[in-house]
């Protein structure tokens, strides 16, 4: 079976900047197909686009498949599925056909699919259906289902759901495709195989290469887990490796901060095994934004198994930067050699100043009792040409008073910050010895009504 499922997540979707987040990469195997019994379905596609030659070379590439997994399982080509292991042949059309149950016949299976005719639409939801209804619930057997088609739905329910049903139960899904113009496409064997995809998903778009796909996927199921396992791990440039944990299985090795080596020396040899390696990283560069995690992220291993992991992306936020007093320009000036002194005019440069703080005081006037008021302040800046500037609005609550018959309220600190880069003044140093034009404008209402509108009544 080789490698049968390689993932890789991190454990947070955001973080601030400098922050830090666990990586977690993960390995299963599973052993050659004569160490671990395996049901396989072979759900063959024989709608009326498969009339002619495509037809011919899929049972030629079926019946490759069965001669394979024959020898594979007790190391002859006898006419006997050996060793446990089992083939069943599914066909479909607008409809699915169960061929055969799982058996270990070569003959009957080759001849269920020779007697293969083709016509009508495409229905690859009872085609799982009907592939997943072979399964015995009560078998220790590993679950495959093999599925080959050359065209989009055209009958039936969508097909994803019921494969995501299909491989959320352990079975696993390959998938085999015959791309043309008007074909099936990649996209949706991607969607209904078991990930990665690079190593269940095969395609083509030359018909006459289908025993040769058929073959190949043959041999990767019944390849032997694998071993000497090399995984090499660069990450982004933002990030840097904090420590790593001692992996489940094999050994983990820094290399610099940012890139790691894991090495396997075997998995899934002689069972189903599975691997795991989690590590911290931080990041530490000045970008931020939706960043991937890796640079790059490299698999090998002695029998050639096609491992790709997922490449994940977070979110860094570094927040936004402001420097209100950015650093002085220098002045560049030289002293001679044995120059005792020298008068350099640095020429003019101007007081820094932080801003002006305004506070106001409002009296409301004739405020009944028990009744909250809503108060709010607008303020703005003139320039010499009565050019308005907004420069801030204040609301606030003022509390009821209980105090007998209406009384003034006073209302004091109300606060305003008025930075000196904001002022209209074009005077290159804006500073505290220029005026500055304000204007205030105040609402006032109240808050609490014994107010009620009444329902609506008809009158007859």
């Amino acid at each position: 079976m080789g490698i049968t499922s390689s993932n890789k997540e991190i454990n947070s979707s955001q973080i601030r900047c400098g922050g830090t987040f666990r990586v977690t990469l993960a390995l299963s195997a599973a052993p050659d197909i004569s160490e671990n019994p395996t049901d396989i379905v072979l759900v063959l596609d024989r709608s009326g686009s498969m009339a002619g030659s495509p037809l011919a070379n899929l049972k030629l590439g079926a019946n490759t498949f069965i001669d394979i997994i024959d020898e594979s399982t007790d190391s002859t080509q006898d006419g006997q599925i050996g060793l446990g292991s089992r083939i069943a042949i599914v066909s479909f059309s607008g409809s699915a056909t169960a061929n055969t149950q799982l058996i270990t016949s070569v003959s009957d299976l080759k001849s269920a699919v020779n007697s293969l005719s083709a016509g009508g639409a495409t229905n690859h939801a009872d085609a799982f259906s009907t592939a997943m209804s072979l399964f015995d619930p009560s078998s220790s057997n590993a679950r495959v289902i093999v599925m080959f088609t050359d065209g989009k739905t055209t009958a039936g329910i969508p097909p994803a759901p019921i494969a995501e049903a299909i491989r959320d139960s352990g079975v696993v899904i390959y998938c085999i495709g015959l791309i043309g113009d008007n074909g099936i496409d990649v996209d949706s064997l991607n969607d209904w195989a078991t990930d990665p995809d690079t190593s269940h998903v095969v395609f083509t778009p030359d018909e006459s290469e289908l025993e040769e796909l058929f073959a190949d996927l043959a041999a990767n199921i019944s390849k032997p887990g694998a071993t000497n396992i090399v995984i090499d791990e660069t990450l982004n440039p933002s990030f840097t490796i904090l420590n790593v944990s001692i992996p489940s299985t094999g050994t983990a090795t820094t290399i610099d901060s940012h890139s790691l080596q894991w090495k396997i020396p075997s998995l899934g040899v002689s069972g189903n095994e599975g691997a795991s390696l989690e590590f911290y990283v931080q990041h530490t560069g000045k970008t931020s934004g939706t960043l991937p995690v890796n640079q790059s992220i490299s698999y090998t291993d002695d029998e050639g198994n096609l491992v790709t992991f997922p490449d994940p992306t977070i979110q860094v936020d570094c927040g936004t930067v402001v420097n209100p007093e950015p650093c002085p320009v220098p002045i560049d000036f030289t002293i001679g050699s044995c120059q005792d002194s020298l008068i350099v005019d640095l020429g003019d440069t101007c007081l820094e100043s932080s801003g002006r703080i305004v506070q106001l005081n409002i009296t409301l006037k004739n405020v009944c009792p028990k009744k909250r008021v809503a108060l709010g302040i607008i303020l703005s800046e003139t320039d010499s040409y009565g050019q308005e500037y907004p420069r801030g609005m204040k609301t606030i609550t003022v509390p009821a008073h209980s105090l007998t018959g209406c009384q003034d309220v006073e209302i004091q600190c109300i606060k305003f910050i008025l930075p000196e880069d904001l002022t209209p003044s074009e005077n290159s140093c804006r500073s505290l010895c220029h005026e500055r034009n304000l204007k205030a404008r105040i609402i006032a209402h109240y808050i609490d009504t014994d107010f009620q509108c009444c329902d609506s009544t008809v009158t007859f």
